[in-house]
């Protein structure tokens, strides 16, 4: 079974892919892109050295500022990420039977609730998989056992995520996303052990 997983480079999405591939899924890693910003090279370089195969998905720029307007008015970032990573999920189910992310249990964005797992399930045919019944302490045990690890200052060049788009949308828009996104860390794939 062809399955996507939605990559952004880091250990959550990293272990689904390899999860998924020793299961005898025909893998494919897609991190997605809205034109802003070339975001995809950490995550590529991280798909790489796990010895999987990545997409570079290109969507349209109007989902990003839709989720830029969000995040500007609401000077906070969470609904803006789950928009897109919804728009995300609809367009990859149109291609892929299976459609899986990183998302934990833990989590809170971006995530989809039961409720549109079901709807998504339903109206495309496809499965859905996440990591949901894995906290961060489980996922961090196995990633620990299955990959070599690079933890970074969150940038431009070390991040793949939805973030790195929004930022720059954001700063190209007058903002000041430094005051919406606070400092963090980034994991990174860098190999497997």
């Amino acid at each position: 079974m062809k399955a996507c997983v939605l990559y952004s480079g880091g250990k959550d999405s990293s272990l689904m892919g390899v999860i998924l591939t020793r299961l005898g899924y025909d893998v494919e890693l897609v991190t997605a892109n809205f034109g802003v910003y070339d975001s995809f090279y950490p995550a590529r370089n991280s798909a790489e050295s796990i010895n999987l195969k990545h997409r570079v998905l290109n969507l349209d720029v109007s989902i990003l500022e839709r989720a830029v307007d969000m995040i500007m008015e609401d000077g906070f970032p969470n609904e803006g990420i789950k928009l897109i990573h919804k728009e995300v999920v609809e367009a990859v189910a149109d291609e892929y039977d299976v459609v899986a992310d990183g998302t934990r249990r833990d989590d809170k964005t971006p995530k989809l609730n039961k409720d549109q797992i079901r709807s998504l399930e339903d109206r495309k045919n496809v499965q859905y998989i996440n990591l949901d019944s894995f906290g961060y302490k489980s996922v961090k045990y196995l990633v620990g056992n299955l990959f070599e690890l690079k933890n970074e200052k969150s940038n431009k060049e070390t991040s793949s995520d939805y973030e790195v788009e929004i930022r720059c949308l954001i700063d190209q828009k007058g903002g000041n996303s430094s005051e919406i996104f606070p400092e963090h860390y980034q994991t990174n794939v860098v190999g497997l052990k």
